[in-house]
């Protein structure tokens, strides 16, 4: 079957599904919840083999973390389908319901996007994510996951088409692509496809925003921030720095960054040094950091900007919270940024000043996620500007229409000499 083909069956798909009642695409995704407990077995199997191929082909640590999916992981991924499942229906819901005048109304009414192309790296997780998210918006969706994933993918999509066979959702929703050379179809599917989700490295997904007229959500990098303010409790900016950067490495919100104010520096500094290299995290320090911690690499221009995901951290002692924002919009990338202080004033100032989707006060950059955030699963993490921002569930799969229902009403009512006049009252 061709691209174009496959698109166009998630299209007519996608259609059919996008009227369908809440419990028709909640009887669906508990469908799956259900198929994928009871195909665990395989599917882990198969995910070891996908693990044991990448291994042989010398795949990078943050990378291989991404691609496994072991019972803990594939258990709560689960989990998260249930948890999509209790959430409201974001389809029909009235925005605005207006009377413009006697007997004109009009209603603002959300509905789904149509088809996303979602394309992935690793994470075969994000594939059970995606699609339970998917269909309890009424989208279609066309999923590409990494060559190193492949057998996972298969497996996963295989249990989902058998799951949905049994209900009043078309398996024809769910597509999966395996080649290289379908993402690049995929990408100049602009009349079938409404948006592109990209999940991976940075020059992954600065490659699918430069090669697509489709709108595109996502982030390229994760350069998360951890500031450590001169009023923190030194004990709590410790616990917290270290699950910010050993928790999930691999992680896009980990942090990258560690930024010290410099009046708790010669106390801080070689507490929270101490409990990082614990966790074998390699440490690189800016010239006053290395003043404190003598034998640390040196950190450079580059590290700044740098999203390791990987157990390595940059460290820079700052003068004051209006430095560490301006180091932190100079040098992050809009994901998550963190403060730890007790002063609820300079936390304010932190929260206020620093251009992030995400900015938290006295705790781990970690909770950056749908399911943390009770969205019951995410497609992604944004971190452009315009909505939807941070991570992204059902509201960012949702568009709305306008209906208005007259009884005869003409324009040409509402101009001229003896004009009617709107009425505009929300009702």
């Amino acid at each position: 079957m061709s691209i174009i083909e496959i698109a166009q069956k998630t299209r007519v798909s996608a259609r059919k599904l996008a009227v369908l009642s809440a419990d028709a695409k909640n009887q669906a995704i508990d469908a799956i919840a259900k198929a994928l407990e009871a195909a665990a077995p395989d599917i882990v199997a198969a995910n070891a083999a996908d693990c044991k191929a990448a291994e042989a082909d010398g795949i990078a640590k943050p990378l291989y973390d991404r691609l496994k999916l072991d019972e803990s992981k594939l258990k709560s991924a689960i989990a998260g389908v249930r948890d999509v499942a209790k959430l409201p229906d974001p389809v029909g819901s009235v925005q605005i319901h207006r009377e413009l005048d006697a007997g004109l109304i009009l209603k603002r009414i959300t509905c789904p996007l149509g088809v996303l192309g979602i394309i992935f790296e690793a994470r075969p997780e994000a594939l059970i994510q995606i699609v339970s998210l998917a269909i309890k918006s009424g989208n279609g969706v066309i999923l590409k996951g990494g060559k190193e994933a492949v057998r996972s993918c298969e497996i996963l999509t295989k249990v989902i088409h058998q799951a949905l066979a049994e209900t009043a959702v078309n398996p024809e929703v769910v597509q999966l692509l395996t080649t290289r050379e379908e993402t690049i179809e995929l990408l100049k599917m602009d009349e079938y496809v409404d948006l592109i989700i990209p999940r991976g490295s940075n020059s992954f997904v600065r490659f699918v925003q430069e090669n697509t007229r489709i709108p595109v959500l996502g982030h390229a990098d994760g350069i998360c921030h951890l500031y450590a303010d001169k009023a923190a409790d030194i004990n709590k900016a410790v616990e917290i720095s270290v699950d910010a950067k050993t928790q999930y490495p691999a992680a896009c919100n980990a942090i990258e960054t560690l930024l010290v104010h410099s009046a708790i520096a010669p106390v801080f500094l070689p507490a929270v040094a101490a409990a990082l290299q614990q966790k074998k995290v390699e440490l690189r320090g800016d010239e006053k950091t290395r003043a404190i911690l003598e034998t640390i690499a040196e950190a450079n221009e580059s590290d700044w900007s740098t999203e390791y995901s990987d157990l390595i951290l940059s460290i820079k002692i700052v003068d004051s919270v209006e430095e560490a924002i301006n180091h932190i919009n100079t040098y992050g990338s809009r994901h998550t940024d963190v403060i730890v202080t007790e002063d609820s004033e300079t936390a304010e100032t932190f929260l206020n000043g620093v251009d992030a989707a995400g900015v938290y006060h006295n705790c781990s950059t970690r909770f950056a996620d749908g399911f943390r955030y009770g969205f019951g699963a995410e497609v992604g993490i944004s971190t452009q500007q315009m909505p939807p921002r941070g991570p992204v569930g059902l509201e960012g799969l949702i568009t709305y229409k306008y209906r208005v229902v007259g009884d005869g009403h003409v324009a040409a009512s509402y101009v001229g000499k003896d004009a009617k006049e709107f009425t505009h009252q929300d009702l």
